[in-house]
């Protein structure tokens, strides 16, 4: 039974630390710092809180927003006529039961309360976490750096690629988004990643702006900085300002889905062919206009159109060409193959082929004369003549 036990307990420590781990990354600007260094883990005492520069009665603390040197940097003023007077640091009296020393937070409200005494209390204006970033619960300071570095999470990189150049790890400075402070917060041991810290933008003081780390204008982070020790004890209220009951933990940020970029398909290149069936009538006439050569003893082959030669004219001019026969056979045309011409010849082009290649020369050989010479010619010249 007491193995059963124990392997329950050990099962949701697991589920805590993995809980924990997965709510670390989606905290945009709560990341651990690496150079932290950690904290006792225990509650402080009263004593630790230093009280004594504070005024006695409920009132605003003046000239807190005015530039402030820093060993480091010069945190610039802050035009505190534009920060509503709710959210200046000042003097209250609040009514609690817990110890000099404790920081109370009212996320409602946006105000911070550091008790100084029986129902006492430094309040200063905060941002908080917005929609689905809310939390409450108790905590203790364990970690705390000056002008500490900021490393955008991978999910926040995506949706902002000009953050790429901060994945180690953007150094301290007046442009970090953890401001010139960051106090680090545990729960029983762990860090679930929030942080009070410091920012640029005073402007978002009293807003709900920030991914569940509470915001301070950066003279009011420093001024808190150096009044609590590590091992202050922070309580975060619930939503409606009641005392919390163990930790509430905003659920795991949906990772955002990749968009499919839609392919693009480019149409077909028209081929160069499609025009072969009204080039093919056209080239008819031109590709059969052949002409054989006078040596092989064959008559002139021409068109359906030319007078075919008769016999008789062919017997002679096996034995002896005469002159008219000399000329129909000199102009050789040369041999167009119909397979090369028709896949790559223009209608254009044909255009142009076919005049060049009209045969006009054999008409003269449609009358042979040597038809009535009924002996061999002679120097080409029928003898009886």
């Amino acid at each position: 039974m007491a193995k059963i036990r124990m392997d329950q307990h050990m099962t949701h420590l697991a589920f805590r630390l993995l809980a924990a781990t997965a709510l670390s990354f989606s905290l945009g600007a709560c990341v651990m710092d690496p150079a932290l260094t950690g904290g006792t883990g225990t509650a402080t005492n009263a004593a630790a809180v230093k009280t004594a520069d504070l005024p006695k009665d409920a009132t605003l603390i003046a000239g807190v927003y005015s530039a402030k040197a820093d060993p480091q940097f010069t945190v610039p003023a802050v035009p505190v006529e534009k920060v509503p007077q709710e959210f200046q640091r000042q003097t209250v009296a609040y009514e609690t039961d817990q110890p000099a020393g404790t920081i109370i937070i009212n996320p409602a409200a946006r105000h911070l309360y550091l008790v100084t005494g029986k129902n006492k209390a430094v309040r200063y204006g905060i941002a908080v976490g917005r929609a689905g970033f809310q939390w409450s619960g108790e905590a203790l300071i364990t970690g705390r750096k000056t002008w500490p570095t900021w490393t955008p999470p991978k999910e926040m990189i995506e949706r902002k690629p000009e953050l790429a150049k901060w994945e180690k790890g953007q150094p301290g400075g007046l442009e970090n988004p953890l401001g010139a402070r960051a106090l680090y917060l545990t729960t029983n041991g762990v860090d679930y990643g929030y942080r009070i810290h410091g920012t640029p933008e005073w402007n978002s003081i009293g807003k709900n702006a920030s991914s569940g780390c509470i915001r301070m204008i950066n003279q009011d982070v420093m001024d808190l900085f150096d009044r609590v020790p590590d091992g202050t004890k922070v309580v975060v209220l619930n939503a409606d300002g009641s005392m919390p009951h163990g930790l509430t933990l905003p659920p795991p940020q949906p990772k955002k889905k990749a968009v499919e970029t839609p392919k693009v398909e480019t149409p077909a290149a028209t081929p160069v062919v499609a025009a072969a069936p009204a080039v093919a009538p056209a080239a008819a006439a031109p590709v059969t206009t052949t002409v054989a050569p006078a040596a092989t003893g064959a008559a002139p082959l021409v068109t359906a159109a030319t007078p075919t030669v008769a016999a008789p004219a062919a017997t002679a001019t096996a034995t002896t060409t005469t002159a008219t026969t000399t000329t129909t056979a000199a102009p050789v045309v040369p041999l167009v193959v119909p397979q090369a011409v028709a896949p790559v010849v223009a209608p254009a082009a044909t255009a142009t082929v076919a005049p060049a290649v009209t045969p006009t020369a054999p008409a003269p050989a449609a009358t042979a004369p040597a038809a009535t010479c009924t002996v061999p010619l002679v120097n080409g010249v029928c003898p009886s003549n």
